[in-house]
């Protein structure tokens, strides 16, 4: 079946050399993001543009206005190649929304009792054409997480080994297509291509976690404005992610209603004196909260903290718990672990890290970007890290399916069709 979209995205597959340029663009709820890099050495990156721009047209990770959204965009990656001093065609694009779904797959071919070579791993993952996906998905990642020889599970890397059977276990994550549609589009008309998608939490995760933690087991919190979203990762590879259209922005509104203060002043009262658990100084901190449609300061309402705490600790509870039940549901709760990350601009609260202990019941850590050069303090938070993750993801070498999009556009009809497909698959 023909993955719709395919055709308009060049899905990564090249090494980039040393000096080369690289781009990453983070379109989130509340902001967006362009970092360009250069290449040093083999795997690693120094960051030598940076352009953030206040999302708008952008609701849970969706885009609900293309001309707002494409300003946002324009704006964001013309301020990253006015400080590199170049220009940029392509990028590599978070996806956030457009309703991922998450499932393990497997695959198999017979390989005839000889010596296990590349050609083999090509034509097994070439079966990933075969794949049941529904017709209004889009494919945004196929990343093999173990391979089996004859039923022998466990096996890393099988060539060299013999066997009759190669099997392939497949982590499929596809996301609704028009949503990826519209924000193809959307980056188009800023006369940039789009180099590939990476999900969200996929690139953050990159970006915060050690090795360690991802062999042993972890899940990554990744929380924006507008959406949470989640991922697993298991044996160095990402296993399961999904994705909450809840997120900051919810909490930002909460405060709003319940104090009747503008959003702006919310987003300010949230940031300056808001936290994730009460302390029990709350009640003798007295702020002032600037009411709606009032001008003059003295109509200001003084309020302690301990009523804005009780607004904000509710909705992030109930963000962990449904953390928790999609974990729990998914089946990949034993595989996580009882290791958590969280990271994202929504993570910063105070009592962010103890709250979510309490609520997952797992070890949690706060996660910023590690690895890459040339950010500076302000960019080097956890609200970066999903485009410090895009740019990790850009240099690593990928055994993602590079070509599954173009072989699964291209009908393998006739003499000629069948060859020039054992071609593409064997050469």
């Amino acid at each position: 079946m023909a993955f719709p979209g395919a055709l308009n995205v060049r899905t990564r597959g090249r090494r980039v050399p040393r000096g080369g340029t690289i781009a990453a663009l983070d379109v989130g709820s509340t902001k967006v993001v362009c970092f360009i890099a250069k290449v040093d050495d083999p795997g690693t990156v120094r960051v030598v543009g940076i352009g953030h721009q206040v999302s708008r047209g952008v609701r849970a990770g969706t885009i609900v206005d293309m001309e707002a959204a494409e300003t946002a965009i324009g704006t964001a990656v013309h301020a990253a190649e006015t400080m590199a001093g170049e220009q940029i065609r392509e990028v590599l694009v978070s996806l956030s929304g457009g309703q991922p779904e998450s499932q393990t797959l497997t695959v198999e071919t017979t390989v005839q009792g000889h010596e296990i070579g590349d050609g083999d791993l090509k034509r097994a993952l070439a079966q990933a054409r075969n794949l049941s996906i529904a017709p209004d998905a889009e494919l945004i990642h196929s990343i093999p997480v173990g391979y089996t020889v004859d039923g022998s599970k466990g096996i890393r890397d099988p060539r060299g080994m013999v066997g009759e059977r190669l099997g392939v276990r497949l982590h499929v994550v596809t996301a609704a297509a028009n949503p990826v549609r519209n924000l193809i589009t959307c980056v188009g008309r800023c006369h940039l291509g789009v180099e590939g998608f990476v999900m969200s939490p996929y690139a953050a995760g990159l970006a915060c976690l050690v090795e360690d933690e991802m062999d042993l087991g972890v899940t990554l919190i990744d929380m924006g404005g507008g959406t949470t979203t989640i991922t697993v990762f298991f044996d160095g590879k990402m296993v399961w992610c999904d994705s909450l259209p809840i997120g900051g922005a919810h909490v930002t509104n909460d405060v709003a209603r319940g104090l009747t203060t503008p959003l702006a002043h919310a987003e300010r009262l949230k940031t300056l004196y808001g936290s994730a658990i009460p302390t029990v100084s709350d009640e003798r901190e007295i702020i002032d909260v600037p009411q709606v449609g009032e001008e003059e300061p003295a109509q200001a309402n003084h309020v302690p903290k301990s009523l804005l705490v009780g607004i904000i600790q509710p909705r992030l509870e109930e963000i962990f718990e449904l953390v928790r039940a999609r974990l729990e549901d998914s089946g990949m709760a034993k595989v996580a672990g009882r290791r958590v990350v969280l990271t994202g601009g929504a993570s910063q609260l105070p009592g962010m890290r103890e709250l979510a202990q309490q609520v997952l019941d797992k070890q949690v850590r706060m996660g910023r970007p590690l690895r890459i050069g040339g950010l500076a303090e302000s960019v080097g938070g956890p609200a970066f890290s999903t485009a410090a993750g895009l740019l990790a993801y850009a240099i690593q070498h990928h055994t993602e399916l590079p070509a599954l999009a173009p072989l699964v556009d291209q009908q393998a009809t006739g003499w000629w069709g069948r060859v020039g497909l054992w071609l593409k698959e064997n050469l």
